[in-house]
């Protein structure tokens, strides 16, 4: 079995603020060899599992495709791995021949398996994020099927260490048709060519067939550095060539034309990119003051802080804010509550600095946040009702100005906590629409056992998310977890499902801003 990792890290010598909780992103070719015939009338049809170990035991991660009559497989499927720097991530990889439609592993012959550990994998650093993006096309393609036309599709290959051809790309089989126009498509320039630009590439074309034994149509050869002669609207071409039917006809001129219609190479920035370009994350706290808490004096009460100094508030808080203020240079924090009435007055407010200091609502550090939060509870009323809109707009202030910059320097995640439904339904629809086209996220945790529905609704599907004017929500920034599931779990496991999304919403806004890194070069 041979296998090829590529990927994004941080460059040498530089150690990322948070860096212990910064993963990049690995991807794993695999392919195989000689393998086991266990086939009667026909070869092997493998494809291969890859299993991750968790507490000690082998966990199944992913999958590739089936390579069908086929007992030297370069599967096109890739494995893409979070590679966490201060893990030893244990891998296997497990090939089988499948017999049956079945997804169940004991319902397929095993040929075989292989186990290592990712860090020897992905030992090499490699920090080039550069992206390449192609578009394809055929013209008059030679027909290979007897009762129809040809189903074509290509396959980019590049020199191996081995100097065998390495598969990197195949593309969509179009069907029936000698003119077929693929999707483009966008592989990471250093798993095309290693970022060589000059590297040789060799494309193949070929005609699908159901029993794996697809035809050869033809055949070239190009580089990184001629592809980027194409452009949109000044296309590329080239002569598909099938070597047998050069050297037996005289008159042969090709087996049809490849015409490259553009080639784009980008900046494909991740979350740590902007972290290492200097990106704080602005963390807000937002604590639910309501009466269905309970009295914080009585035991049943959510807010009740146990001999053990904690309650599910504050195990929220630490399992989100000690990961999260990391990536603040000042870990200063406003820490906001809402549904409480306060004195002198006890008027009831959706906005209140726990601290009592509106003009400075900021604690210093998770540490602060909880001592501002212990401190202030016998010093206001629980009251109601649940609306969560007042801090949403208020965290959505900040972002906005935010954007006046035009960098990728600030990203505000508002952090809240509650026991129960939202009051203000609409009003909040509307705020999370508007905070969609911010630099903003908001993380909600569910405490208690109450019914959080709507919460669910709001981590839902941004095409579903409507304000009360009907307009759509940019993209999904909200994500909704349930304190119960994680009550007899380690903090750490809250933290990683609480900011599972995070990373990818950061990128997502800065990406469609068009935001660079603070510190990136141009590609």
């Amino acid at each position: 079995m041979a296998y090829t990792a590529g990927g994004g890290a941080p460059a040498a010598g530089v150690a990322p603020v948070g860096s212990q909780y910064c993963v990049c992103k690995v991807e794993l070719s695999v392919s195989g060899q000689n393998l086991l015939d266990r086939d009667v009338t026909s070869k092997s049809d493998p494809f291969c599992v890859l299993f991750t170990e968790n507490d000690g035991r082998w966990m199944e991660y992913d999958r590739t495709e089936t390579a069908v009559n086929n007992l030297n497989p370069a599967f096109s499927k890739k494995f893409v791995l979070d590679y966490h720097f201060e893990e030893v991530q244990k891998l296997k990889f497990a090939l089988f021949d499948q017999d049956k439609s079945s997804t169940q592993l004991d319902e397929h012959d095993f040929l075989g398996q292989f186990s290592c550990s990712l860090g020897t994998i992905a030992a090499q650093e490699l920090s080039d994020n550069q992206i390449i993006t192609l578009s394809l096309a055929g013209r008059k393609l030679d027909k290979k099927d007897l009762f129809g036309k040809s189903d074509p599709f290509l396959e980019f290959y590049k020199p191996g260490d081995d100097g065998k051809w390495m598969l990197v790309h195949r593309t969509e089989v179009i069907k029936y048709t000698l003119d077929p126009v693929w999707k483009p498509f966008t592989v990471p320039l250093v798993s095309l060519c290693d970022g060589d630009m000059e590297k040789p590439i060799q494309v193949m074309c070929y005609d699908y067939d159901n029993d794996g034994g697809h035809d050869f149509i033809g055949e070239f050869q190009t580089s990184v550095s001629q592809m980027c002669e194409a452009r949109d609207g000044v296309p590329l071409e080239f002569e598909c060539i099938n070597p047998k039917k050069q050297r037996k006809k005289k008159n042969y001129k090709n087996s049809g034309i490849i015409i490259l219609r553009s080639c784009k190479i980008n900046r494909d920035y991740s979350f740590l990119d902007y972290i290492l370009g200097g990106c704080q994350l602005m963390f807000t706290v937002g604590i639910d003051f309501t009466a269905s808490n309970g009295n914080p004096l009585d035991p049943s009460s959510l807010h009740y802080i146990n001999p053990m100094g904690t309650n599910e508030y504050l195990s929220a808080i630490w399992a989100v804010g000690q990961i999260i203020q990391d990536y603040d240079s000042d870990k200063m924090f406003p820490a906001l509550g809402f549904g409480a009435q306060l004195p002198p007055d006890w008027k009831v407010s959706h906005e209140f600095a726990i601290n009592f200091n509106p003009t400075n609502p900021f604690c210093s550090g998770v540490d602060g946040i909880a001592q501002a939060y212990s401190a202030c509870l016998p010093h206001i009323r629980f009251y109601g009702p649940t609306n969560f809109s007042p801090i949403i707009n208020h965290v959505a202030r900040f972002a906005a100005q935010a954007t006046q910059q035009q960098t990728a320097t600030q990203y505000f995640i508002l952090l809240i906590i509650t026991d129960g439904v939202i009051s203000d339904m609409e009003e909040t629809r509307h705020a999370v629409v508007q905070a969609s086209k911010l630099p903003m996220s908001i993380i909600i945790v569910g405490v208690g056992n109450a019914d959080f529905t709507a919460m669910e609704f709001l981590d839902g599907d941004s095409r579903m998310l409507r304000s009360h004017t009907g307009e759509e929500a940019a993209r999904d920034i909200v994500q909704f977890v349930p304190f119960r599931e994680f009550r007899n779990a380690a903090k750490e496991t809250l933290a990683k499902a609480v900011l599972a999304e995070l990373p990818q919403q950061v990128v997502q806004y800065f990406k469609h801003k068009n935001l660079p890194p603070t510190n990136s070069e141009p590609a």
